[in-house]
């Protein structure tokens, strides 16, 4: 009895050891995916009062954690009865993270002209209108970080698709619980760098104490620090895009190991070019269907 008690001690031991090495490679794997996340809802995290920050952020945070509830128990059927469904879900998420990341690209080179919106500050708006705008911008937020979720999973899910059911379910949920506290606590963190400087800067007792100093560079790298994730958000998006495509696309599969370079560079390539094509068949859907509207 007690030797076959710590023989099923030992199986779970084994099986935590497998998860945890499991657990290492899908974060690996989603790393690209998480870089991008947290671009995106810094962004959309920042732009309100001060006091209003942190209840948008908890907000959206919620609503990501409703998304993840929602897509990881379909994500485990598809799993068990439609394991097929998967891989064509990666390739597909891999053609939208492609297309994401070279469409920032074009952005950059032919950066083309936005509407900007009024800040939504205390000064501007009324209190009705600060919380219908927050309301709109939640809404957007949620369903940007629904379609992430949904690749994030997929990803992490594609890791152990030849693992049990239950190792499956196990490391998969992991990495959805870190993709929301981790990414949103960064999140908080970020948008409350300039507010952390300001502060620090009303304490210094004159200009050049270190206190002054520290508060000055918190507000000066706020914007720099979301413009940083987001140059490192669109690298990793074509990466990751790269490697679903050479490792479950048999063309890519067969192609690469015949190019003499290094596989970072072959799957950035791989991703950036069908990130390209994807961009262009868009771009002339857009222009055929507003020919449609005009005529």
């Amino acid at each position: 009895m007690a030797s076959g008690f710590f023989v099923l001690l030992d199986d779970i031991a084994a099986i935590m050891d497998d998860v945890a090495v499991m657990s290492k490679i899908a974060a690996k794997k989603t790393a690209g995916i998480l870089g991008d996340d947290l671009a995106v809802n810094a962004e959309k995290a920042s732009g309100f009062a001060s006091s209003r920050e942190l209840p948008v952020l908890w907000a959206i945070s919620k609503g990501s954690l409703l998304n993840k509830i929602i897509i990881l128990p379909i994500a485990f059927l598809l799993s068990a009865f439609l394991p097929v469904a998967i891989i064509v879900i990666l390739v597909l998420g891999g053609l939208f993270l492609a297309y994401e990341g070279a469409e920032k690209i074009y952005e950059f080179i032919f950066p083309h002209s936005h509407e900007e919106s009024a800040g939504i500050t205390e000064e501007t708006l009324t209190e009705e209108q600060i919380l219908e705008a927050e309301k709109g911008k939640v809404k957007s937020a949620i369903i940007t970080d629904f379609i992430l979720s949904v690749e994030i999973v997929i990803i992490a899910l594609g890791t152990v698709i030849d693992e049990p059911l239950a190792q499956q379910i196990i490391v998969t949920s992991i990495i959805a619980l870190v993709a929301t506290v981790g990414v949103y606590g960064i999140v908080a963190l970020i948008v409350r760098m300039d507010e952390a400087g300001y502060k620090l800067i009303k304490l210094s007792k004159n200009e050049k104490s270190i206190s002054n100093f520290i508060g000055n560079a918190l507000v000066k790298a706020l914007p720099l620090v979301i413009k940083g994730l987001t140059v490192i958000g669109t690298i990793a998006l074509i990466l990751v895009a790269g490697g679903i495509f050479v490792h479950y696309i048999p063309f890519f599969h067969h192609l690469v190991p015949q190019i003499k370079l290094p596989s970072i560079i072959k799957e950035f390539v791989i991703g950036l070019v069908l990130g390209f094509v994807v961009l262009g068949f868009i771009n002339l859907f857009k222009k055929l269907f507003k020919k449609k509207e005009i005529a």
